[in-house]
């Protein structure tokens, strides 16, 4: 793999920091020679997310609205793993928390970057399999509604702009893409 378009960090300076996003502000010199006051996005905890599937292959998603983006649309469960927590563990709680739905089984599928131009963020999507109705309802704080989606129907959510999360909508596509 070829280096020459690497860039050079001469420094890095802390600009912001809390318990869910740090800011910082790195002194890099771009393989051109300019040096550029380049600004980063950390986030201190891994994110996670699942593909939930049914005995059906039936996706559930759920309907929430951003405040950041004035913005309604449908996602998948997802949230953070707290420090030195599994994966697994975190995404199957993030499942219940909002859903109502227990997945027994979860597999991660792929890891990316969604944001590497600007951001560390990591983010890990799992399948979960072998769902089960859990005891309590879906935290009214998280989701507006909950849904199961066809594999066509979920195409036709993509399609007509109804999954506009970034996280979300590159997990989707990638499982339609490789395992529906």
């Amino acid at each position: 793999m070829s280096t020459s378009m690497r860039w050079t960090v001469h420094g890095s300076r802390a600009v912001y920091e809390s318990p869910w996003v740090n800011v910082r502000v790195d002194d890099v010199e771009l393989p051109s020679g300019t040096r550029v006051a380049h600004h980063v996005i950390e986030f201190p905890k891994p994110s996670v997310g699942a593909i939930v599937t049914d005995a059906d292959q039936r996706l559930l998603l759920l309907w929430r609205h951003r405040h950041i983006t004035d913005a309604s649309g449908w996602e998948i469960p997802a949230g953070w793993a707290e420090p030195g927590e599994d994966l697994a563990e975190a995404v199957g709680r993030e499942i219940t928390e909002e859903t109502g739905y227990i997945a027994r089984e979860l597999t991660p599928i792929t890891e990316y970057h969604p944001l590497s131009g600007i951001s560390t963020m990591t983010y890990t999507v799992f399948h979960g399999t072998d769902i089960v109705r859990g005891g309590n309802e879906p935290d009214a704080d998280e989701a507006e509604k909950v849904a199961w989606f066809t594999p066509g129907e979920v195409r036709e959510l993509l399609r007509g702009g109804q999954i506009v999360d970034g996280p979300s909508l590159t997990a989707v596509g990638f499982f339609l893409a490789t395992l529906a």
